[in-house]
């Protein structure tokens, strides 16, 4: 799951550094089919569940599932990938939110916060503490700068499956049951914030969705092993 990992985190990597005023986001999406052949790995999300891309490629107030496309990014532009493989029959997954050109001010913060969240979620990703200490401190951190979390959507167990138990909400249940934290387990954390509302809905391709009120939106996550020395990043390119 390592190796899926940081096979992921280097597709993240390349793509990020492709980001820039007047590319396609199809572009991305032959990229990210060119590396998984470079790695000989399966792109995780292609075909599953029906969905036509290796890649979701998502810009503004799209918030996950978008579909790369002929599209042009402009500055100010604020683009999602979201990647997957399958490497030795385990999967890594991971995203990130990149700016296109330089942003500041709402546009900063929003991306600023998401990250963090990821951090402060991961920090809790510790043998013996709950699964939704994880959801509560992405919660807190988020909605303590002002922003919301999605609640559509939600982090998952990984391993030889793309989804596996437990869901991780970027919130706390109510009433729901307690999930004890074990080594070895293996999840993927993933916050997806707004700068206004959490409401979503998915658009006519039934895959992408957006931001109920058009703001825009951020996703960050990584792959994570609980051990008993702590969480530990699958995903990272290193």
């Amino acid at each position: 799951m390592r190796e899926a990992g940081r096979i992921v985190g280097i597709i993240l990597r390349e793509l990020s550094e492709a980001v820039r005023p007047g590319v396609k986001t199809m572009a991305f999406e032959a990229l990210a089919r060119k590396r998984c052949a470079d790695f000989k790995v399966k792109p995780a999300f292609l075909g599953m569940y029906g969905f036509p891309f290796a890649l979701c490629c998502s810009v503004n107030e799209e918030v996950v599932h978008g579909f790369p496309s002929e599209r042009v990014l402009v500055d100010g532009d604020l683009v999602s990938f979201d990647m997957g493989v399958v490497y030795g029959g385990f999967y890594g997954d991971a995203a990130t939110t990149v700016p296109v050109g330089e942003v500041n001010g709402a546009k900063g913060h929003l991306l600023a916060v998401t990250r963090q969240s990821l951090k402060e979620g991961i920090d809790q990703a510790l043998a013996g503490n709950d699964l939704y200490d994880i959801s509560r401190a992405v919660q807190k951190y988020v909605e303590g700068q002002g922003l919301s979390v999605v609640r559509r959507f939600v982090g998952h167990g990984i391993g030889r499956k793309l989804h596996e138990k437990p869901e991780i909400p970027n919130f706390e249940p109510m009433d729901a049951p307690r999930i004890p934290l074990q080594p070895g387990m293996v999840l993927a954390i993933e916050p997806m914030v707004t700068a206004g509302g959490p409401d979503v809905e998915v658009l006519s391709d039934n895959w992408t969705a957006v931001t109920k009120d058009r703001s825009l939106s951020a996703h960050f996550e990584h792959t994570v092993a609980v051990t008993k020395n702590g969480p530990r990043i699958l995903s990272l390119a290193e």
